[in-house]
């Protein structure tokens, strides 16, 4: 579990231009250096869970929109290969799955699944995402055309707007569903 240089390199970019502020002053508000900030958008150094949270907070946004990649169809993270990031000061990491979009519902569910007939899902209304981590067994997962074989931990997000199923491969399949609208 390693932090992804390159995404937090290109979500500073990305959202310092947003905000029209030099490097100076996003790395003043910060309070870290300039030649930091520098390096940091040019996907150099390690930063802190602490440094990533005053950007934030400097660039004024929340701390997993920076971190989030730009994601326009199914995203697979497995267990263990998201982006973290780790603190200073204690024993803690955490990785982003996913960040909200702003005026977004999202709805949680826990699915219990067994193996039989796939659960088919028709397309939900434009726009609608689906996020699953899988919690228990082994399940087949996403897009009709395209599903993904899931073992426990791993996450997977897709555009619910499309034909999509469910198939559990071990009996006591347990998952987190996350369906989000715009």
């Amino acid at each position: 579990m390693t932090l992804a240089i390159e995404i937090v390199a290109k979500g500073l970019q990305r959202e310092r231009q947003k905000t029209g502020l030099s490097l100076a002053e996003v790395a003043r508000r910060a309070g870290i250096a300039k030649s930091t900030l520098s390096q940091l958008e040019s996907a150099q150094g390690n930063p802190s869970l602490e440094t990533l949270w005053a950007l934030c907070v400097a660039l004024d946004i929340p701390f997993a929109q920076l971190m989030e990649p730009e994601v326009n169809r199914t995203q697979l993270i497995r267990l263990g290969e998201g982006v973290t990031v780790s603190s200073e000061i204690a024993h803690y990491k955490a990785m982003i799955l996913s960040t909200c979009p702003p005026a977004a519902r999202r709805d949680l569910y826990l699915l219990s699944v067994e193996p039989g007939e796939d659960r088919l899902s028709k397309p939900h209304p434009i726009g609608s995402v689906e996020h699953i981590v899988l919690m228990r067994g082994k399940a087949v997962v996403g897009l009709i055309d395209d599903p993904i074989e899931l073992a426990v931990g791993d996450y997977i997000c897709y555009p619910a707007d499309q034909a999509h199923l469910f198939r559990a491969l071990e009996p006591n399949t347990l998952a987190l569903l996350v369906s989000e609208q715009n």
